[in-house]
C-alpha cells in the first residue's frame, strides 16, 4: 500500500518595493556608490521631477514633461488653476505608473505670485494615501 501525503504550501506576497536613484548624488556612507531613496521617496521625487520637466527637455524622449512651467506665466485666475490640475493629472497618469491620483487641487496665491498645489495619491502597492503640498512660482 502506498501513501501519498499531500503538503499545503503557503505562498505570501511580498510587496514590490520600489528604488531609484538619489539625485542629490549624495554617496553611500559605506559602500561609496550613489545613495537610492526607496518606497515613498522614490515616487514623491519622480512625481516633482515629471512636474517640473518640460516638453522637450529630455533629450530623445521629447513627449516626457508638463506645460506646468508655461501655465505659471498666464493669467492668475481659476481657469488657470483648472488647467494646470489637469496637466499635472495628465502628466502623472501618463508617466508615472507606481501611483493612482485620488485628488489634485491648485489654489492661487495673489500675493505670493504664484499656486499652492495639493497632491494626494495612492501607491499600487500600498493602502495609506499619500499627500504632498508644494508652491509652484514662475522663476525667470
Amino acid at each position: 500500500m502506498l501513501f501519498r501525503s499531500q503538503m499545503a504550501t503557503v505562498t505570501t506576497k511580498i510587496a514590490r518595493q520600489y528604488r531609484d536613484l538619489d539625485l542629490n548624488f549624495t554617496a553611500h556612507p559605506f559602500t561609496k556608490d550613489v545613495s537610492k531613496t526607496i518606497d515613498e521617496m522614490a515616487v514623491i521625487n519622480s512625481i516633482k521631477n515629471l512636474v517640473l520637466t518640460a516638453p522637450y527637455e529630455k533629450p530623445f524622449h521629447p513627449e516626457i514633461g508638463s506645460r506646468v512651467n508655461y501655465l505659471l506665466f498666464e493669467n492668475m485666475d481659476q481657469v488657470t488653476s483648472s488647467v494646470l490640475q489637469r496637466e499635472i493629472q495628465q502628466v502623472i497618469t501618463n508617466f508615472e505608473p507606481r501611483v493612482r491620483v485620488n485628488q489634485i487641487s491648485a489654489i492661487p496665491d495673489f500675493d505670493n505670485n504664484g499656486y499652492s498645489i495639493s497632491l494626494e495619491f495612492l501607491i499600487i502597492n500600498k493602502t495609506e494615501p499619500i499627500t504632498i503640498e508644494f508652491f509652484l512660482e514662475r522663476v525667470r
